[in-house]
């Protein structure tokens, strides 16, 4: 079957003296890694400046797979950043795709994949993957064309046996390590990218797994594509299929070439084995200091090892490598610019985005079917139900004329639906921040569809459980029994519930930290709480002020004013330790001036405020 989507530009990748350092603050002096650079300012502070990449130089092609070995903090993840474009300008030396500057074309045909596996886990494999081609894949091609892409996908990474199988998590059973680690490579082949960047793909799985993935990516290169992948420890099978290898250390490049003459170039600077094994094993014991696998000393060895190996390359094998870069680079100079021109021209035909409305759709489609069981897990369900019936059976047809008792409900209703909504949607943002801040570098859509998607797709899941809650609670405490006010109780229970949802959303959004976020939240509620109007008979003034930003407060009102009248209300207000008493005799918080048009506008300000602060907040994310 003819592709879909066009094959785009082949994309010879060329590095050149790539560094890369970063700056941190300490309070001592001691330098925590050799090379850095560090200065004492007048706080006391030290500010140091560490290398992570050291001059690195390396060439892929067409139908190759570099494979960038070493230790954990060799820099591995930070060259692969950098050459999926992900640190522009960031980094010094020269990163060329068919001799041209990294730009956003060639970004677009980039494919990257993360060492962690960014997957929603209530989707079946089918579904990610169709939906990701729904939102990746050009307007020129119809909804059932997608669809046939990602089943190709699907085929073509041997995903067929676990298509219907959700995706999982810690929590939840679903598709096994190898076939989570195809699902990622599968987001990013949909665009049939000319070039595919791995960061450890392996990671996690067994040696039967990795060479299984391994051969999925030979697959792709020997379709013409170029593959880069870091590897932490293949096995010896593993890494017969390289066809070249970047070995770094402490950011310094020990090796660059093809992988079967690694070991051949060792023994020429007088280092091998003394026993035959996995060549990614020995070169790792060199990236690590360890000469020989057998000395008895190998804590000594490190720095002599480290620097012979670095100053080995330097004289010896990097001249030869910029030389073939060089010499490939004059060679293909008048190649690349046909095929850039040529590549221009499918992009412009082919590539187009798909429109707004659609990305809300398919996000809302997407949404609804991933938070459908969490919004409605057995436990959430439950925690409602037997709140609403507890409620019911303290307060079981109370009497209208005890007022306390009412009021107690009453705020005991403002109470739950301003913490439980908050607390939920306070880690929405927090928990999504992965998939966002990826799928919004890949440019599936924009903020505002997404944002939008999000908001409407929450109106049903967070309204149905409150409508039940009032449903029960309402009629089971004998609140006042006629059609009207038990609609406005609920009209204004369910606002209530949007308000609280758009206060968790925006914190969750402005600290994107969900430990922090919640803290923040425990205290404004708790402000929320006290300033209510049902504890504090006699607010001081100074203090005053705060019950005018509590939604907690204007939903209680209302709630009063619904049962009660607005004249009654205003003099119920901060009245209910006094026993019924239902004038202002002793009571303090008569609130005149808080009629009902001014509470519902105040939760009006504050369920559009709470959400543009949210989106205000997301808008800062860099992605």
């Amino acid at each position: 079957m003819e592709p879909l989507v066009s094959s785009s530009c082949p994309i010879t990748l060329k590095f050149v003296d790539v560094g890369y350092r970063v700056k941190f603050q300490s309070r001592t002096g001691a330098k925590s890694d050799i090379g850095g650079v560090w200065n004492r300012r007048n706080d006391g502070r030290v500010v140091e400046e560490r290398t992570v990449l050291n001059g690195v130089t390396g060439m892929v092609s067409p139908g190759e797979i570099l494979a960038v070995l070493g230790p954990s903090g060799s820099g591995k993840s930070t060259l692969l950043n950098i050459l999926a474009g992900r640190l522009q300008g960031n980094h010094t030396g020269n990163v060329l795709a068919n001799g041209q500057t990294f730009n956003k074309s060639v970004s677009r045909r980039t494919g990257f994949v993360t060492q962690d596996d960014i997957l929603y886990s209530h989707l079946t494999v089918k579904e990610t993957l169709v939906f990701c081609s729904l939102l990746r894949l050009p307007m020129s091609l119809t909804t059932k064309e997608k669809t046939r892409v990602a089943e190709s996908v699907i085929a073509e990474l041997g995903l067929t046996k676990c298509e219907n199988t959700i995706i999982g998590n810690s929590f939840i059973r679903g598709v096994s390590g190898g076939e989570r680690k195809r699902v990622s490579i599968g987001h990013e082949i949909l665009v049939n990218p000319s070039l595919l960047v791995l960061d450890e793909p392996t990671s996690g799985l067994d040696s039967t797994a990795a060479h299984r993935l391994v051969s999925t990516l030979g697959a792709l290169a020997r379709k013409g594509k170029t593959i880069i992948s870091s590897m932490h420890q293949p096995s010896s099978r593993v890494y017969q299929m390289f066809d070249s290898v970047l070995l770094l250390s402490e950011g310094n490049c020990l090796y660059f070439g093809k992988g079967s003459a690694a070991m051949d170039y060792f023994a020429s600077v007088e280092f091998s084995p003394s026993f035959p094994m996995n060549p990614a094993d020995f070169m790792l014991d060199l990236a690590n200091g360890i000469g020989q696998v057998d000395s008895q000393c190998e804590g000594d060895q490190k720095p002599n090892v480290k620097q012979s190996l670095i100053s080995s390359y330097s004289n010896v094998l990097a001249p030869r490598v910029k030389a073939a870069i060089e010499a490939d680079t004059a060679a293909r100079e008048r190649p690349v610019k046909g095929m850039k021109r040529q590549d221009g021209k499918r992009r412009s035909r082919n590539n187009s985005s798909i429109g707004w409305f659609s990305q809300f759709v398919i996000l809302l489609h997407r949404g609804l079917k991933e938070r459908r069981h969490e919004a409605f897990s057995s436990l959430r369900v439950f925690q409602v139900i037997a709140a609403a019936i507890l409620a019911g059976a303290m307060w079981w047809r109370s009497d209208i004329g005890d007022v306390h008792d009412r009021l107690g409900l009453l705020f005991f209703i403002s109470i739950f639906w301003g913490v439980f909504p908050a607390f939920n949607s306070v880690f929405t943002f927090p928990q999504e921040r992965p998939h966002f801040t990826k799928e919004r570098a890949s440019g599936m859509y924009t903020l505002s569809s997404y944002y939008l998607a999000r908001l409407v797709g929450d109106l049903p899941m967070e309204l149905i459980l409150p409508t039940a809650f009032g449903i029960v609670c309402y009629w089971m405490a004998g609140l006042k029994p006629d059609t009207v006010s038990f609609l406005l109780t609920m009209i204004i229970l369910l606002g209530y519930v949007l308000v609280a949802q758009g206060l968790g959303l925006a914190l969750g959004a402005a600290i994107m930290d969900a430990k922090q976020a919640s803290t923040v939240v425990t205290v404004t509620m708790l402000v929320f709480l006290l300033t209510g109007g049902f504890y504090v008979n006699k607010v001081p003034e100074w203090m005053q002020w705060l019950k005018y930003t509590s939604y907690t407060f204007y939903c209680y009102k209302l709630l009063i004013i619904v049962q009660y009248g607005e004249k009654q209300a205003n003099q119920l207000m901060g009245c209910s330790h006094h026993h019924g008493r239902r004038s202002g005799d002793g009571c303090g918080m008569v609130e005149e001036d808080m009629g009902t048009v001014v509470s519902v506008a105040a939760l009006l300000v504050m369920f559009v405020g709470y959400r543009l602060l949210a989106y205000v907040a997301l808008g800062r994310i860099k992605v």
